[in-house]
């Protein structure tokens, strides 16, 4: 059987689980079930889905590859992540339910006015955009090496044929549907990526007592750097970024948020996000792991590490010394996460769109504001299809850093006007807002340029920090007294 095949069979059978899932979940559907789930789902059941909501196809592919480069050093965000999502359970999480919001940029609208609601808004949907499409870019670019190419099918068609498929297994059940195939979609992952680690090492003779020693004593697996503060991955600087970048890509994010909204009260919602953000550490220790275990592969076959690392988990799985089931794990587990990130960047685009750009919502009877939620959903879906398109052909960078670097650009408007807003009770002048979260950016890129070439300081994803406190800096500038 041909290695195209296995990989559409693989597809097929995943897409038909989804689709199952999602008629059961989506039956009796309404605009409440889309938004916000009717705030019905179990904690513990939310908490397990996080798992797969934080997983996209990126993680699959650019974390294990990181270790190339950077070692362990992923672990020390991750570990800025868990006090990032402490801060998101006992801050925002009690904020948003006590004001009872469908977006959580309703919140901007209450504490500033119109036009910094819709700058958040914006701005929200042009982070989750780009980084949406970067991250299912990467899942494009490996289906077309396994099925498309071998067929002879364009690049442009490969994106429709996913992209559609996605919309068809969420234009229905929205929040609802999510949390269910997110379940599915961390068993499928965190199995996956067990069982590569197993066969591949397997494949090199190692019992579990002798892969625990290599890996220990492979520098690949080093976790900690305190040695340079210049550097990126020193500890620092990644542990800080990790507890920030947490909460303006979690808790500032109407596409996490969404699901964490969709727990019965405050109290069940902060169970799950405590929860899940411990469990993510052990889930992302699992990747870099495989990783080590990859790198250890390839060097025992005399094969050369590839340029982009991106590219290590797939050279393995397609080798021919290596069983085909690796194959199978390795298209299940990339599928899985990217079907299930797509789609609920999908579902909170049309969500933040349809309500705190259009404003649905409050103008749309429930049968108007059905008929336009699924214009949108069409919508968001063919401009997300352009952008992976466009990514294409203009990336050069592995996918996990392209993602946190957008990122540290776009979510720090965000988080800078959430700060404010909590900690300062000053007004500030709404209608030039949108002025200073443009500005802060396009500052934080100069910032960052003459960092590097002044002092040899290599910014990281504190950038983020940056841009947030310059955000908050022009803030404070526009307010005025009561």
């Amino acid at each position: 059987m041909s290695q195209a095949v296995i990989v559409i069979i693989v597809i097929a059978a995943y897409f038909a689980l989804l689709m199952g899932v999602s008629y059961f979940a989506g039956r009796g559907s309404d605009n409440s079930t889309f938004f916000t789930g009717r705030r019905q789902a179990p904690w513990p059941l939310v908490a397990f889905a996080m798992l797969g909501a934080a997983i996209s196809g990126v993680t699959f592919i650019s974390v294990p590859g990181m270790v190339v480069g950077k070692g362990y050093a992923y672990l020390q965000m991750v570990l800025g992540f868990i006090v990032g999502y402490a801060a998101i359970a006992f801050v925002l999480v009690p904020l948003f339910y006590k004001r009872n919001l469908i977006s959580i940029y309703g919140y901007l609208e209450d504490r500033f006015g119109g036009s910094t609601y819709r700058t958040g808004a914006w701005f929200f949907f042009i982070s989750k955009m780009l980084g949406a499409a970067v991250r299912f870019f990467v899942v494009c670019a490996v289906l077309q090496l396994l099925v498309f190419s071998p067929l002879h099918i364009p690049f442009v068609f490969n994106v429709i044929v996913t992209i559609a498929l996605i919309w068809l297994y969420t234009v229905q059940g929205g929040v609802k549907t999510l949390i269910w195939t997110d379940t599915i979609k961390s068993f499928c992952l965190i199995m996956s990526v067990i069982l590569c680690i197993y066969f591949v090492a397997t494949n090199m003779g190692f019992s579990f007592g002798e892969l625990t020693g290599a890996i220990a004593d492979h520098p690949s697996s080093r976790m900690f750097f305190f040695d340079n503060p210049k550097e990126g991955t020193y500890f620092w600087k990644q542990f800080l970024a990790g507890v920030f970048m947490a909460i303006a890509t979690n808790g500032l994010d109407q596409d996490m948020m969404q699901r964490n909204l969709a727990c019965r009260d405050s109290r069940q919602s902060q169970k799950n996000m405590i929860v899940s953000g411990v469990t993510q550490f052990f889930v992302i220790a699992l990747f870099l792991i495989l990783g080590t275990v990859l790198v250890m592969f390839i060097t025992s076959k005399g094969i050369a590490i590839p340029e982009k690392t991106d590219e290590l988990f797939g050279m393995v799985a397609q080798h021919p010394d290596v069983p085909v089931i690796v194959l199978i794990l390795f298209v299940l587990g990339l599928i899985s996460a990217a079907y299930s990130a797509a789609g609920s960047a999908l579902t909170s685009l049309t969500t933040s769109y349809t309500v705190d750009i259009l404003g649905a919502h409050k103008t749309h009877d429930d049968k108007r504001l059905t008929r336009t939620r699924k214009a949108v959903h069409m919508a968001m879906s063919v401009v997300m299809g352009l952008v992976i398109i466009a990514f294409y052909y203009l990336s050069d960078q592995d996918a996990i850093s392209a993602v946190y670097t957008l990122a540290s650009y776009t979510y720090g408007p965000i988080l800078g006007l959430f700060v404010y807003g909590m900690f300062w009770q000053r007004p500030v002048r709404d209608r030039l807002v949108p002025v200073v979260c443009v500005a802060a950016p396009v500052l934080s890129w100069c910032l960052q340029y003459a960092l590097k070439q002044l002092w040899g300081y290599e910014t990281s994803f504190e950038l983020l920090i940056i841009n947030a406190l310059i955000t908050v800096i022009g803030l404070r500038l526009l307010s005025v007294k009561y």
